[in-house]
């Protein structure tokens, strides 16, 4: 085994891989850019080398900064995580010429696998069932149609080296063919390099399903079941589990078994993910493409068969046989993964960007009838950087069964309290409550079909109410009297009152709080029957979890001096708590009235700007695009609001902008 070895990423991958190093007594080696030199990465390795500035551009993508700080430190190997280096072959290539080991597969299995249309060949040379479609090149828009024509319709026009949910598009007709082709082509060649462009049928129902495979050097190869990965927006995924509530035993052998027969046609020997297209209607499956690295899902499949992967990665890079036979891969119970981004559902997902000045995650171990599990790379009072993933951490649940674990995991998202930043948390949290999604009916339009306008929140219940005023007027009650009790201030502080009023949107709750023992409290609001309220809370905590009226709950809280934000199951409210006096004059303020930003367009998150597409004096069309903003790998197009003539142009390419910050002005 090895002694040491560097890891070729950030974040959570990075803080992932140290931890089974350090069980397993390897020495780790992180390389860090400028965001990143505080990270809890750099702070858990054994040793940490700077490689350069924030872009990855100059930092992570430079593979002679890498190859440096391996002979800098006497790194035996190199775990590449995922995204990077990953699954680029000549960086593999040229490790394995410098006599510096690999984690990961060899380069030829990476490049075969990286152009989609030559692994599409080997797949059916292989006896993999693909989709039907042209995997040859097609040269112009008519060939595009004609090719279309006789594949028939619906069909995906795709780029060949594309990946992370860009160069596609589905067309449905001729027209969409004759827009949609030179866009990908176009597309392909500014985001990587390569205009080629496949077209292939599209499948009804689609379900996006993979096969976790894991080969050694010795020519074995298994296949770790199957993980559904069908919950995505813009073609990136949000939620997975696994197994499958889509496959039967028959359907999940069939396909194991051409994810094998395709990982032994490239001689693969690491842990790699064969993704493929599977119909809702039939279970019809057609191969997708191979991933030649740890998939950032992979913790489910780890929950479910309790096979690290990245300790059998490391095994098998340094020449030992596989020990687990396929007969020793079972399926124990079900685990579900949800992606905590740094992005404001209530915006169109966009992306947040700033400190975290709260971040208590739920605790791992133990929960309800389940089990949890927290990836992060990030601590409270970390930055969230603008030149990398959004992603903030990975909520991973398990239970005997499905149900169980969507229930534990709603429990657990109930618990993070996150602040600084937006975070898609109450989406998720509403997803996993959905009666689809429950009813595990789900497609890879899931999010576009019961979310066509965006997400706007959970209406709350009745009882969702009552629970947020009893905890908000527990909590300010409790430290009222506290205040009371405080000795040496300089001016007397009243006595504890009983009568407070709980603010919630436009409407005002009287309540009448009488506070017992420890956390004893007996609640009446607007004078009708009193609840009981029972809870083990305490000043340090952000959540208030106990019973009201016998009846188990748990009511999370942000900073009680901007009000009580209450979020649960995907509902989100702030109350405020105040006494009737002040409860009167709020209720006789007028409305503040919002600013008029018709004639201006306002950057929606802080980012670079790439393009500014309009100059001084030009008349802009509703719709049409203005400017790009750069933010966590993403590009965004903003587009104008209304027809209007340019007066103003404040920024340039290149500039840095902050959330809120007027770009272009109108006439």
């Amino acid at each position: 085994m090895f002694k040491k070895i560097l890891i070729a990423n950030r974040g959570e991958i990075a803080v992932r891989v140290i931890k089974t190093c350090r069980r397993m007594g390897v020495q780790t080696v992180v390389v860090y850019s400028d965001a990143d030199a505080g990270s809890m990465a750099v702070e858990m390795a054994d040793e940490a080398v700077y490689i350069g500035g924030s872009p990855a551009s100059e930092s992570y993508l430079v593979a002679d900064k890498i190859i440096a700080a391996v002979k800098q430190t006497g790194a035996e190997a190199i775990h590449p995580g995922f995204g990077f280096l990953s699954e680029n072959p000549a960086f593999a290539k040229r490790l394995e010429e410098e006599g510096i080991g690999w984690i990961g597969p060899n380069a030829f299995a990476i490049d075969a696998m990286g152009d989609k249309i030559s692994s599409k060949k080997l797949a059916a040379e292989a006896g993999v069932n693909t989709v039907p479609g042209h995997m040859g090149l097609i040269e112009d828009t008519k060939e595009a149609v004609k090719i279309s024509k006789e594949i028939g319709y619906p069909v995906m026009i795709k780029a060949s080296a594309g990946g992370g949910g860009k160069g596609i598009r589905v067309a449905y007709n001729d027209k969409d063919v004759e827009e949609g082709f030179p866009a990908v082509k176009a597309e392909a060649k500014s985001s990587f390099g390569d205009d080629r462009v496949f077209i292939e049928k599209f499948i009804l129902e689609p379900r996006h399903i993979e096969i976790q495979v894991l080969g050694d050097k010795h020519g074995n190869c298994i296949y770790l079941n199957e993980r559904e990965c069908s919950i995505q927006r813009r073609n990136q995924k949000v939620i997975e589990e696994a197994p499958s509530p889509l496959l039967d035993p028959e359907t999940r052998k069939k396909m194991g078994e051409q994810a094998v027969a395709l990982a032994k046609a490239v001689n693969y020997d690491s842990a790699g993910t064969v993704e493929f297209v599977v119909s809702g209607k039939d279970k019809g499956f057609y191969f997708l493409e191979m991933n030649t690295r740890l998939q950032v899902e992979h913790p489910v499949t780890e929950m479910i068969t309790g096979v690290d992967l990245v300790e059998q990665m490391l095994r098998v890079a340094a020449g030992e046989k596989l020990k687990i036979k396929q007969s020793d891969i079972g399926i124990n119970g079900w685990a579900v993964e949800s992606r905590v981004y740094a992005e404001d559902p209530y915006r169109n997902f966009l992306p947040s960007i700033g400190r975290l000045k709260r971040f208590h995650p739920p605790g791992e171990g133990k929960l309800g009838k389940g089990e949890v599990r927290m990836d992060s790379g990030v601590r409270e009072g970390d930055e969230i950087s603008m030149f990398y993933d959004p992603m903030i951490a990975k909520l991973i649940t398990h239970g005997k069964d499905r149900d169980t674990a969507l229930d534990v995991h709603g429990e657990a998202l109930d618990r993070f309290h996150i602040e600084g930043i937006q975070d898609n948390i109450p989406f998720i949290a509403a997803v996993m409550d959905e009666k689809r999604f429950r009813s595990g009916n789900i497609t890879t339009a899931y999010i576009k079909d019961e979310f066509p306008d965006g997400f706007d929140g959970v209406p709350p219940t009745k009882t969702q109410e009552t629970q947020l005023i009893c905890a908000a007027a527990y909590v300010h009650g409790f430290f009222s009297r506290r205040a009371a009790l405080t000795s040496g201030r300089m001016a007397p502080v009243p006595e504890a009152r009983r009568d407070w009023v709980v603010i919630l949107g436009d409407n005002q709750y009287p309540v009448t709080l009488d506070l017992g023992g420890e956390g004893d409290a007996e609640i009446t609001i607007n004078g009708g029957k009193p609840h009981s309220l029972v809870t083990n809370w305490h000043p340090g905590l952000h959540l208030v979890e106990g019973s009201l009226d016998g009846n188990p709950f748990a009511v999370k809280f942000a900073n009680r001096t901007e009000g009580y934000l209450f979020r649960h199951r995907g509902v989100a409210l702030r109350a405020l708590v105040c006494t009737p006096q002040i409860a009167e004059l709020h209720a006789r303020l007028p409305e503040k009235p919002k600013p008029d930003t018709s004639k201006l367009i306002m950057s929606p998150m802080p980012g670079l700007v790439v393009s500014v597409d309009v100059v001084p004096g030009q008349e802009v069309q509703e719709g049409e695009a203005v400017c790009v903003v750069e933010a966590m790998k993403m590009q965004n197009i903003i587009r104008a609001d209304a027809t209007g003539t340019v007066k103003t142009i404040n920024v340039s390419a290149g500039d840095s902008v902050a959330a809120d910050e007027i770009m272009v002005e109108f006439a």
